[in-house]
């Protein structure tokens, strides 16, 4: 299980992104992060925007609740989602990363 942080309404942890693979998906746990490929180049910030995408699209919430909030020039960042209950956002963590495994 990856590290979280649940802060009031927010729910965060660390993502190890691959940029230019084949297919943009969720891969499961690397170490302390959840993996995230993507198919964008590292420029212009677009692997950033495919980033935020890819794990709203996985969350099934909407991209303007994902933020990147730390790492934005990085391969590992720290993602923030806010979300009204950062406890159901965590079992659906899990549930993904058991998922992708």
């Amino acid at each position: 299980m990856i590290p979280v942080r649940r802060d009031v309404g927010a729910l965060s942890f660390e993502v190890a992104v691959q940029p230019r693979s084949s297919k943009a998906a969720v891969e499961g746990a690397r170490g302390s992060a959840l993996s995230v490929r993507l198919t964008s180049p590292p420029v212009d910030g677009a692997a950033n925007k495919q980033c935020v995408e890819v794990l709203a699209k996985a969350f099934r919430i909407p991209k303007s609740t994902v933020e990147i909030v730390s790492g934005a020039s990085s391969r590992r960042k720290r993602i923030r989602i806010d979300c009204a209950d950062p406890s159901a956002l965590e079992s659906q963590l899990v549930s993904l990363i058991e998922k992708t495994s």
